[in-house]
């Protein structure tokens, strides 16, 4: 067990992205007291996008994942302190209770705690053989059973986590049924183009993909052995994989007294309602100037890697407003998605060349003016996008917009 009671000037609780990048960038404005990041990981801090891609895939070593280094860590007097997950925060006393029974004080909190995958609410959810992609823990049960000879499984959500999945599973050989309650893919995040280019993706490459289509059971008794589809319909499989959300992991500041809903409140430079604690990332809920002030949580590493400098400048005293412009991407099979800003409300959509030649741009607007852009293929785009949507142009002819032989930046 870790020392029972410890002190650090700025504890940052989480090691995923938001987490390291805080303590990085407090160590390159110049912070000279100490610093102690708090994980509930036993490994160092590491990249979480690659765990249903690249490293489930067997592409990426964890070395080729790590955000640094471990000795990196060392040098910029960083402590580390792993295996451990914050149970409880007293904000007067300015201190922490942890799962390991050690308290750890601070003077300054950063909360980077992320999110946890939203759990199957069905009878068999439990067994054996069900897997969620979270953590390197997950990645790693899910690689030592598809290296126990799991070949079918099935993939329930159809949102970038499930059918990065999906997309795996088949270049390692598995037969693969993705399961989506809703009657598209990306139904929430995206429009009726890019859904069902990914769907005749999908299929092309030998998913069975079910659409409106939900999960009564999962069938087995000491491991998976199968899905109950609400059709009735048995699909037998060695696995599933649940990719349908997360959940804020914020309780325990909650339960403390900071405000929140959907995760927690957080001002312009990501402090909560708690003195000297700020929230970043997944968890934090704040008003984005690129959804018209409406108050959202992002689960990006655009989102947190901002958020992380935003907090970082506050504690050195440049209270700087967060305003940044969101970004994502995903990789499936040889496809690379990247999308620039966020297409909440958008009332037309706008295609950009043909998606037969995989390589295309769906362009989102709301009130004529464009809020998103979905580039599949089409780097160009998406670079020339992201100026577009940062320079705050207003209304554009959907005609120029359509046209690929039209250059977006010509339209800043």
């Amino acid at each position: 067990m870790a020392s029972t009671n410890q002190h650090a000037d700025v504890v940052i609780v989480g090691t995923g992205h938001g987490g390291a990048q805080a303590a990085i960038a407090l160590r390159q404005h110049g912070h000279e007291g100490s610093i102690m990041m708090i994980g509930r990981d036993d490994a160092p801090p590491y990249e979480r996008p690659p765990l249903s891609k690249e490293y489930l895939a067997g592409d990426k070593g964890f070395e080729r994942i790590m955000i640094r280094p471990e000795k990196f860590w060392a040098e910029k007097d960083i402590a580390l302190r792993l295996g451990a997950a914050v149970t409880a925060i007293d904000p007067h006393a300015h201190r922490l209770t942890l799962s390991d029974g050690g308290h750890v004080t601070y003077r300054k909190l950063i909360w980077s705690g992320g999110g946890d995958p939203r759990r199957l609410p069905v009878p068999g959810a439990v067994l054996p053989g069900v897997f969620y992609v979270r953590d390197k823990a997950d990645a790693d049960a899910m690689m030592r059973a598809l290296e126990n000879g799991a070949k079918r499984a099935v993939v329930i959500g159809g949102g970038y986590i499930g059918l990065e999945a999906a997309a795996v599973l088949r270049k390692l050989g598995c037969e693969v049924v993705l399961v989506e309650m809703l009657p598209r893919l990306l139904a929430r995040v995206a429009g009726e183009e890019l859904s069902t280019f990914y769907a005749e993706e999908h299929r092309r490459q030998g998913v069975d993909v079910r659409l409106s289509t939900g999960v009564q059971a999962v069938l087995g008794d000491d491991k998976v052995t199968g899905v109950r589809l609400d059709s009735g319909e048995d699909v037998p499989c060695d696995m599933v994989i649940v990719g349908i959300g997360v959940v804020p992991a914020v309780a325990p500041l909650i339960a403390a007294g900071a405000a929140g809903s959907n995760g927690v409140d957080v001002d312009f430079c990501c402090r909560t309602t708690l003195d000297d604690i700020y929230a970043i990332g997944d968890c934090a809920a704040h008003a984005n100037d690129f959804a018209d002030g409406a108050v959202i949580r992002l689960e990006s590493v655009q989102n947190a890697h901002d958020m992380a400098n935003t907090v970082a400048k506050a504690i050195m005293g440049e209270k700087e407003p967060y305003h940044a412009l969101p970004w994502f991407w995903s990789n499936q099979y040889d496809l690379k998605l990247q999308t620039a800003g966020l297409s909440l409300g958008f009332d037309q959509t706008v295609l950009r060349g043909d998606p037969e030649t995989r390589k295309f741009t769906v362009v989102y607007l709301k009130g004529g003016k464009p809020i998103a852009f979905d580039c599949v293929g089409t780097m160009k785009d998406y670079v020339q996008a992201r100026k577009l949507l940062e320079s705050g142009a207003g209304k554009i002819d959907p005609a120029l917009l359509a046209d690929p032989a039209v250059a977006i930046k010509d339209l800043i």
